[in-house]
This record gives structure tokens, C-alpha cells and sequence, in this order.
């Protein structure tokens, strides 16, 4: 079966897009929320992240998500302790999840594909762009978020010149109607690709 990851910046509407490949039948596996679903629901890494973050990790037995983003946003050391806990398991998880899929081609979403060097996981990648002021406007609205903050977490992701550069397809997600056409052209490709393997 083939493997396509989905990437994108914050705001580019990585979120919009896999929505619509899963109304074209694409089985979609949402790398972050199956990570945040896990760490709510495993133990082993509850005790972990207690362990590395300390007991303000969990909150009422929920993951203390805004006390864990101060911790490791300008820590990478941090991140990359958090990501070895919670990575692998995620990892099992979509191998068990892929078994389950009867499709010619499945999409994984995941927003650092390329930071963490992950290219060789798929067999084709998509970067969903958009321009800057137009993700600022949407995480900020999302959000609630103050402009300073969301440019602050743009400058911390790979920029999208980089990600374009190492990417098989990129939609321009300015415009819905005109993603989606765009989607839809690399969805048929796809398809075709997986009739020649």
C-alpha cells in the first residue's frame, strides 16, 4: 500500500485538505491527535512524561497541554526527550491502524515530517502552503491567539521553501476552491501511480 504523508506549516490548512481526500474515500491517520489520544489514554507514557515534566504534565488526569508548550518551546533538548516517549508509540499504533485500511493509498498527517527527518516512512509527500499573513489571520482566530505569538512559532518551523524543495506535491491553500482542485489532481496521480506499482 502506498504512503503519503501530509505536511504543513501551522495555519497552512493541512486540516481543510486531508478533509477533503477522506471525502474522496483516503483512509486519513492524524498523526498529532492519535499522539494527544495516547497520551491521555497510556500509561506507560503518563508515568514517563510525569517523569521527565513532573506532576504539573497531567492535570485531573488530562494532559496539561499549555504547561507542556512553554516547557519544550524553546527547548529542543526537551522536545526530543518528549517526542522518543511518545513517538514510538504512535508509530505501533499507525502500523496497526494500516493493516486495517483495504485502499490503494492512505494519507498520514504529520506536522514534522522533515524536522525529525522522516522522509523514509513515505512514498510520496504533500506540503500545504499558504501565505504568511493568511495563516497568521487563521491560527489567530483558531487560537485566540496574539499575532507575536503565532509569527513566534512560524519562525520555529522549517520554512516552507525547505519543505517545497523536499516534497513531491505542494497545494497552495490561499484559495479553498482552487486547493481542492489542486488536491484533486494529485489525488488521480496517485491513483494512477498506484495502478503501476
Amino acid at each position: 500500500m502506498i504512503i503519503v504523508g501530509l505536511t504543513g506549516g501551522i495555519g497552512s490548512g493541512k486540516t481543510t485538505i486531508l478533509r477533503y481526500f477522506e471525502s474522496l474515500g483516503v483512509p486519513v491517520y492524524i498523526a498529532d491527535k492519535e499522539a494527544k489520544e495516547l497520551m491521555n489514554s497510556s500509561k506507560v507514557i503518563k508515568r514517563k512524561l510525569t517523569e521527565l515534566f513532573g506532576e504539573k504534565a497531567y492535570e485531573n488526569g488530562e494532559l496539561n497541554r499549555s504547561y507542556l508548550a512553554t516547557k519544550i518551546f524553546n527547548n529542543k533538548a526537551l522536545l526530543a526527550k518528549m517526542n522518543a516517549i511518545v513517538h514510538p508509540k504512535v508509530a505501533s499504533h499507525f502500523k496497526n491502524w494500516l493493516k486495517k485500511q483495504n485502499a490503494p493509498y492512505i494519507i498520514k498527517e504529520a506536522a514534522v515530517i522533515f524536522e525529525n527527518n522522516l522522509e523514509d516512512q513515505y512514498n510520496y509527500i504533500i506540503t500545504v502552503v499558504a501565505d504568511e499573513d493568511l495563516r497568521i489571520q487563521r491560527v489567530m482566530k483558531r487560537d485566540n491567539s496574539s499575532k507575536e505569538k503565532v509569527k513566534a512559532i512560524i519562525k520555529n518551523q522549517l520554512p516552507d521553501s525547505e519543505k517545497i524543495k523536499r516534497s513531491h506535491f505542494v497545494i497552495t491553500n490561499n484559495n479553498l476552491g482552487s486547493a481542492k482542485q489542486e488536491a484533486h489532481k494529485i489525488h488521480l496521480q496517485i491513483l494512477e501511480k498506484t495502478e503501476e506499482n
